[in-house]
């Protein structure tokens, strides 16, 4: 090696070298489920309000949506086993009263969740069919970033709802 060669492995040799050490821990880190992971997006059983007698057609689902992951995720849209209409609602308050509004999706925060409530978010589901108080009736979310959820929710009469989603 001619010292021409010599003196430009030691000059360039040592940042080289912690470069490649610093890749291959970021690497190991990513492999381990380290910082920036996206990992899917979780959901335990949820409730569906039992539609009122001569109401309107329509009646609304509840979920909790985890993200354990460290990317914000969304929930872009929702079927259930009876087809139909379901669309994604956000709550606008005004004051002391608001209104609903149609949303394009519902944000689930990076180690935080969705939590859908009559006073916030909910699936709005138009024309159900015939519901009866303690069916369970199951439901498929889409995300932007993670892969489809199914999910069940029991029928609950309104009043009867539990907490959270």
């Amino acid at each position: 090696m001619s010292g021409r060669a010599a003196e430009r492995l030691r000059t360039v040799g040592p940042p080289v070298g912690a470069a490649v050490v610093a890749l291959a821990l970021l690497s190991g880190w990513t492999a381990i489920g380290g910082a920036g992971t996206a990992r899917p997006v979780e959901a335990g059983p949820g409730w569906v309000l039992l539609p009122s007698a001569g109401g309107a057609p329509a009646t609304a689902a509840f979920f909790t949506v985890r993200n354990p992951g460290d990317i914000p995720d969304e929930l872009t849209g929702a079927e259930w086993e009876f087809g139909g209409r379901v669309t994604l609602k956000r709550h606008l308050h005004q004051g002391a009263s608001g209104r609903w509004q149609p949303a394009a999706s519902l944000p689930v925060p990076e180690r935080g969740e969705l939590v859908m409530s009559p006073e916030d978010a909910d699936l709005m589901i138009t024309n159900p069919p015939p519901l009866k108080v303690g069916q369970w009736v199951e439901f498929t979310l889409s995300f932007r970033n993670s892969p489809q959820l199914r999910v069940r929710a029991e029928v609950v009469p309104p009043g009867g709802r539990r907490g959270g989603g």
